[in-house]
C-alpha cells in the first residue's frame, strides 16, 4: 500500500475514536442534566399536588359548613311552620 492511503486510514481511524468518544462524552452529560430534570420536576409536582390536597381540604370544610347549614335553615322553617300553626290555633281559641 501506498504511504497516503496508509495515511488516509490511520487519518479516518483517528476521526471515528474522536467523534465516539465526543459523542459518549454528550450522552453522560445529557443523562445527568435529564437526571436532574426529572428531580426538579419531582419537586415541583409534590408542591403542587401538596398545595392541590390543601385546597380540596379547605373546600370540603366550607362546603360541610354550608350544608350544616342548610340543615339547620330547614330545621327553623319546620319550627316556624309549627309555631304559626301553633298562633293560628291560640288565635281560634281567643276569638
Amino acid at each position: 500500500m501506498s504511504d497516503a492511503i496508509l495515511v488516509a486510514l490511520a487519518s479516518l481511524a483517528g476521526t471515528i475514536i474522536t467523534v465516539w468518544a465526543a459523542n459518549k462524552h454528550t450522552l453522560a452529560e445529557l443523562e445527568k442534566k435529564s437526571e436532574l430534570s426529572d428531580a426538579k420536576i419531582d419537586a415541583k409536582l409534590e408542591r403542587h399536588q401538596a398545595v392541590t390536597d390543601t385546597k380540596i381540604d379547605e373546600l370540603t370544610r366550607k362546603v360541610e359548613k354550608h350544608n350544616n347549614m342548610i340543615e339547620r335553615v330547614y330545621q327553623l322553617e319546620g319550627r316556624m311552620n309549627e309555631a304559626e300553626h301553633d298562633i293560628k290555633n291560640l288565635n281560634g281559641r281567643v276569638a
